[in-house]
């Protein structure tokens, strides 16, 4: 995922830029909203955090300019106007969502995962290299050879395909694996070790990575 972040205050700016990077998220960044507008004109971003305030042009006014001409390109305003009436004309600019500061980072993580996909809904097949999921018959192939996975396998690996290539916390896969809350690191272990062996280790590429403290991953090494 490709963001710009169009923050004038550096430090905050690069405390977003640094919590998602856990996710593999790379940003840009535009300190004013004439900066912010002419990167998001030249740029290929899949979503814009923007604030508020800005110097030079307001965000509202940022808004408003990409809008009228087509830029479509979901926005995020993150900004301390909090009134009713200024989350309003936020919206009325063209903003696909309005945040006040301060917000916590995984709140706000969560935001842009929910626009990012309502902009990009899913296919029934999904491709990672040569790993092919197709979602609605709930089947698995690499390399054109089927993939005999248990069921808690499939979840695991539906998320990570759902996610790639950004690293999903182990803590959201234990969730989404057993949302009953009763989850067993030791059968989480060996789960993910089935996985891998009938994933990975036939196939000269490993497609499921760990990072370590940060979570998994699936993806080439190449992207």
């Amino acid at each position: 995922m490709q963001i710009l972040i169009v923050e004038d205050d550096a430090e905050l700016a690069a405390a977003i830029a640094d919590y998602l990077s856990l996710f593999e998220v790379d940003c840009d960044f535009a300190y004013s909203g004439s900066a912010g507008l002419e990167m998001a004109c030249r740029g290929d971003f899949d979503i814009i955090i923007l604030d508020l305030m800005l110097p030079r042009m307001n965000g509202i006014s940022v808004c408003q300019s990409l809008r009228e001409r087509g830029y479509n390109t979901p926005i995020l305003m993150l900004t301390a106007c909090d009134t009713d009436a200024d989350q309003l004309e936020g919206f009325l600019a063209g903003v696909d969502d309005y945040v006040t500061k301060p917000c916590a980072m995984p709140l706000l993580w969560a935001r842009l995962q929910a626009i990012y996909r309502r902009n990009n809904p899913p296919s029934d097949i999904l491709i990672i290299g040569s790993l092919k999921l197709d979602l609605r018959r709930q089947k698995a192939c690499r390399s054109n050879q089927p993939l005999k996975l248990s069921p808690i396998g499939w979840k695991i690996i539906e998320l990570l395909a759902r996610h790639s290539p950004s690293v999903v916390p182990r803590k959201t896969i234990e969730q989404h694996v057993w949302p009953d809350g009763q989850v067993d690191s030791g059968n989480f272990n060996v789960q993910l070790h089935m996985l891998r062996k009938v994933v990975d280790h036939p196939y000269d590429s490993v497609l499921i990575h760990t990072l370590t403290g940060k979570g998994l991953c699936l993806k080439e090494l190449s992207e």
